[in-house]
């Protein structure tokens, strides 16, 4: 302190005078009220990666051959992946859903081996108004993915964002969702 006044390095900062009357100094009328947020904030959620193929699972304590197994896969044989985006429900939120942004999630199937790739499997959708739940779904073969023999862990990366309307091209929000496993194998 130098004559009362902070010293913040090497500079000296003037202590702003006290007002002389007992009103606080920031009110500009007797009786204001200042909304902070608006239109509230906009947030999603993702849950339920999941990954399924032309069959289901079989019933305990059946056995789980490539054939019956909706995690393995042979590379000429139809597969799903897909990830739930859930939308909070603001003033916010709805204007940017009625916009028509777009849901892009790159599904990210990482190969463990020396045989297995790694690729990017995209899909998205538009929102629409009113609706706050979306279902974003790859469907696809092996082979039309790339996706060669191997095991695969699979990510989900979702961004939301730009809009249609030309005064919201921005990125919005950015998720990861991780950790399903897939097996490819070449049929006989």
């Amino acid at each position: 302190m130098a004559n009362g006044n902070p010293i913040i390095g090497q500079q000296v900062q003037p202590v702003p005078p006290k007002p002389r009357w007992g009103q606080p100094p920031y009110q500009f009328g007797a009786t204001e009220t200042y909304s902070e947020n608006i239109l509230g904030p906009v947030a999603f959620y993702m849950s339920n990666l999941w990954i399924y193929a032309s069959v289901e699972p079989p019933e305990p304590p059946q056995y789980v051959a490539p054939s019956n197994s909706p995690f393995i896969i042979a590379t000429n044989e139809q597969f799903h992946l897909k990830v739930k985006i859930t939308f909070n429900d603001t003033p916010l939120t709805r204007l940017l859903l009625c916009l028509g942004a777009k849901i892009e999630v790159n599904f990210c199937a990482e190969g463990c081996g020396h045989k297995a790739t790694e690729k990017d499997l995209i899909a998205y959708v538009k929102t629409k108004k009113d609706q706050f739940e979306y279902e974003v779904v790859y469907t696809g073969t092996p082979d039309s993915a790339g996706l060669t023999e191997g095991f695969y862990v699979i990510a989900a990366v979702a961004n939301i964002g730009p809009c249609d309307h030309p005064c919201a091209q921005f990125l919005f929000g950015a998720g990861y969702l991780a950790r399903v496993y897939l097996q490819v194998y070449e049929p006989f």
